[in-house]
């Protein structure tokens, strides 16, 4: 199952090609000039970090279309008739959805590590931990939402909302105290946002933790844990409730 996803995935060159031009036109553009108007030490390899967490979010969360278009054309019966548990499916299925995110994202984070220019090497095999597990909670996340859903055209738009309030209301592109100078309640969610705790970990891994949203990397680490704990678990109940309650639309 988890190969077939990664295969799967991969099938895509167009898209991985346009995120992999989004991605370097991100840095050279944004990220060099928001880094000349922002007055925050070091924010252009405060951003390329976070970029690289705003890309393994959006790429792990594209295994939710994944499920509707197996659904439309029958293959999702197919999965469901094989010899697996459904507990064994929709785990193979999260875990597929994060590794090949991570897959993807791995070249990239190359690119921004050589941007960076700097490297703890203990702290980075940490974060590379905390963001394997953090690839593997959104893809439940996507799961679970896709199939409580059910609905191809809600699933979309729950996506762009999603994507405005969990990246958005996080600190991959804007410090904490930037955040919640503009509105002190965005602040406050902002610290319990699973995007801030990748984000923080990859910073801190980078040896850039000067302007982290949370002074111990442990926290951030316990949430990133959390998360992808209740995604993984609760999506496994939620999946073996509603996989079969209800049409595809």
């Amino acid at each position: 199952m988890i190969e077939r996803d990664i295969r799967i995935f991969f099938q895509y060159k167009f898209l991985i090609i346009l995120r992999a031009i989004w991605f370097v036109s991100q840095i050279i553009l944004f990220g060099l000039i928001a880094s000349r108007m922002v007055s925050v030490p070091d924010y252009f390899q405060y951003y390329v970090a976070g970029l690289s967490v705003m890309t393994l979010y959006s790429t792990a969360m594209f295994i939710g279309f994944d499920i509707y278009e197996e659904a439309e054309h029958g293959v999702f019966e197919y999965l469901l008739s094989l010899p697996v548990s459904r507990r064994q499916l929709v785990l193979g299925r999260s875990i597929g959805g994060g590794l090949r995110a991570f897959i993807y994202v791995g070249p990239l984070i190359g690119v921004a590590l050589y941007v960076i220019g700097s490297i703890s090497p203990i702290n980075f095999l940490v974060a590379l931990f905390s963001l394997f597990l953090f690839a593997f909670g959104i893809s439940g996340m996507s799961i679970t939402i896709a199939v409580l859903i059910k609905s191809s055209d809600r699933f979309d738009i729950l996506m762009g909302v999603l994507d405005a309030l969990i990246v958005r209301l996080s600190t991959a592109m804007y410090p904490l105290a930037v955040v919640q100078q503009a509105n002190p309640f965005y602040g406050g969610l902002t610290q319990f946002n699973p995007v801030t705790f990748a984000s923080d970990l990859f910073r801190w891994g980078t040896g850039i933790e000067a302007i982290m949203t949370l002074s111990n990397p442990l926290i951030s680490l316990l949430g990133i844990i959390i998360f992808f704990s209740f995604f993984t678990f609760i999506g496994i109940v939620i999946y073996d409730k509603r996989i079969e309650g209800g049409g595809w639309q």
